[in-house]
């Protein structure tokens, strides 16, 4: 087992990716609404942070991070499916995407 982990910055192709997933069999997942930690600095009233303020500048308002637990068959398909959705997983803000075996899982029927 492993879970899949997506921090979505084209929060916009949320809709789109979930619908893609679910016709691929992948039907069961959390979403959490995000904040980076740039983001977060960014509403500091520290003086470093805020003469570093330029450097921290970042579009995205908000994220959302989605998060599976998918067999390891699975894995591959579920990144190819969020990789093309989203017109490239590598692209500049689009989102990060990582997994992470798991020794055990209780609680879910898979």
């Amino acid at each position: 087992m492993q879970a899949l982990f997506l921090v979505l910055h084209k929060i916009e192709k949320l809709d789109d990716l979930l619908i893609a997933l679910q016709n691929n069999g992948i039907t069961g997942g959390t979403i959490i609404d995000s904040k980076g930690m740039i983001n977060t600095l960014r509403n500091n009233d520290n003086f470093i942070i805020e003469s570093l303020r330029i450097f921290l500048e970042d579009p995205r308002e908000a994220s959302k991070t989605l998060f599976f637990i998918l067999k390891k068959d699975d894995v591959l398909n579920a990144r190819k499916i969020i990789d093309e959705t989203l017109g490239g997983i590598n692209n500049p803000n689009t989102g990060i995407l990582f997994g992470i075996d798991l020794a055990f899982v209780d609680g879910l029927k898979i």
